[in-house]
């Protein structure tokens, strides 16, 4: 479903070295950072609730103080037990799969990478239990095998606490998966490990530069991920999102109640006092004429769900958007117009036709929001209704929380965009579209929309991409977006997981 970059030389020349396989650990060595802890508090936050999140954050001076005294395996067996002990193991495969690749990406260690790609048989080794590792290492580091400890699921399918296995075992495994006289050409990890002395060569990190006749291929990029929170929760980070989120609260109750009582005219003013700002570049175009017969239809990217809102802020007048899954709150606190589509082409098509005689109009043809520099395939219809297209390159930076969910609760979208200190948002606009590069010359609708996602993709620095809404969801959420009632499931789901988090103590 991803886009791969062309490996079949690299792969090749792998296949003819007699060096054909690794096995290598996760944390420490892959991963530059050994500490486990963040990624238990990410599980702990996104899986489960914030109460957890804060009491594995209590904890954290007694993990460090057992890792400090040598006994590691039992500061591990207590972040596993506080952040999983009462979780869903449907859950806990969901955050792996969705959160935790981005935050994974982001740690990788570029040349043990080299040094792994470089073997036909890969094999990963970690602390942490198999489920959360295996998605990421499998998919975006294409490794055959990922050895962990196994987590302990009850009758009723939630997650016990309690592991099997583990890096001591590793040893054993590795020797099954390579059977009888054959060993791993070379092992990768700190020194110490078990499953090292398997292997005909060792390496230990740091990893010094190599140089290859062929450019090893790069890992597979995260272009879809989940979760609200923006930085990996290491203890400090994690310690200055708490203390933030009462004032980030507050915060969001003002701006979100200034931005619904002052004009929309005068916001790009207000923004600034109350920490935020919306950059506009480019020339955007004046109001339509009333002798006009049909509006400006602005095409945007789409980051969040406040891009038509900013789109607004920064032409200082109200510009009715195009929405599908807007949840009805942030439509009740949206400050523009909304017209609801129903994703069924004929009714779209007359609603647009039919808001497009009346003025102007705001369109985010990709769907569905993405975090990452990529654009999504973009839907065609907006070519169809109108030559006066002017493309809209929007993006937007944020400190502490993210603005979108795929699995969450969508309704808080809007109060967590705020809730951030200083949310920056970027408006270009681009020229609009010459009639020679519109269907009136002739031009299908589907060059149109592709030329329009590579103009904004160019201004951006963006990947075009040929994925879609449905790719996203079934990466995220297992699903292809088509819930009508996510945000009140997602709502009783997390009720569900604060009362399954005492479960194991009630028998």
């Amino acid at each position: 479903m991803f886009e791969r970059r062309d490996t079949r030389d690299w792969n090749l020349a792998m296949a003819e070295s007699p060096s054909s396989s690794v096995v290598s650990e996760f944390e420490g060595t892959l991963l530059k950072d050994p500490d486990l802890f963040s990624y238990f508090m990410l599980m702990a936050f996104e899986a489960s609730n914030l109460l957890r999140f804060v009491l594995l954050l209590l904890l954290w001076p007694v993990i460090g103080c057992l890792d400090a005294v040598g006994m590691e395996d039992y500061g591990l067996k207590l972040m596993i037990f506080v952040a999983l002990a009462g979780v869903p193991e449907s859950e806990i495969e969901a955050v792996s799969r969705a959160v935790l690749p981005k935050f994974y990406m982001d740690d990788l260690n570029g040349d043990a990478w080299r040094e792994f790609s470089g073997y036909e048989k890969r094999v990963v080794v970690t602390r942490m239990p198999g489920v959360m590792v295996e998605r990421f290492a499998k998919e975006h580091l294409r490794a055959d095998e990922v050895i962990g400890s196994e987590l302990t699921v009850n009758g009723f399918g939630y997650a016990t606490g309690f592991v099997e296995g583990g890096v001591h075992a590793a040893s054993n495994h590795v020797d099954k998966l390579f059977g009888d006289g054959e060993r791993p050409s070379k092992g990768l990890g700190r020194r110490g490990l078990s499953f090292l002395s398997l292997c005909k060569e060792q390496k230990h990190p740091p990893f010094a530069g190599k140089q290859y006749n062929l450019e090893p291929p790069e890992p597979l990029k995260v272009i879809f991920h989940d979760g609200r929170l923006a930085k990996r929760p290491t203890p400090v980070m994690a310690f200055l999102t708490l203390v933030w989120m009462p004032v980030g609260i507050v915060l969001a109750v003002i701006r979100i109640v200034v931005g619904l009582i002052l004009p929309i005219g005068i916001m790009r003013i207000i923004a600034p006092i109350l920490g935020g700002r919306v950059i506009v570049k480019g020339k955007p175009p004046p109001p339509v004429s009333r002798d006009k017969a049909s509006g400006v239809l602005f095409v945007c990217t789409h980051r969040t769900l406040m891009d038509p809102v900013v789109l607004s802020t920064a032409l200082g007048r109200k510009i009715p958007a195009v929405i599908y899954s807007l949840s009805k709150l942030s439509e009740i606190l949206s400050p523009i117009p909304t017209i609801r589509l129903t994703r069924t082409r004929e009714a779209d098509r007359e609603k647009i036709k039919d808001q497009l005689s009346k003025g102007d109009l705001a369109v985010c043809p990709e769907g569905t929001t993405c975090r990452e520099p990529f654009l999504l395939r973009f839907s065609a219809l907006f070519a169809e209704l109108t030559d006066q297209i002017v493309p809209v390159a929007m993006n937007y930076r944020v400190g502490l929380f993210h603005a979108t969910t795929a699995r969450g609760w969508k309704a808080m979208d809007s109060i967590f965009f705020f809730m951030n200190p200083r949310p920056i948002y970027e408006v270009t606009f681009l020229n609009q579209l010459p009639v020679e590069a519109t269907c009136s010359s002739g031009k299908s609708p589907i060059d149109v929309a592709n030329y329009v996602q590579r103009l904004l993709g160019t201004t951006l620095g963006f990947e075009c991409t040929n994925l879609t809404r449905k790719d996203k969801y079934r990466v995220l959420a297992g699903n292809d977006g088509n819930v009508s009632t996510s945000s009140y499931t997602s709502l009783f789901d997390r009720v569900k997981r604060v009362v399954s988090t005492f479960k194991p103590f009630i028998h």
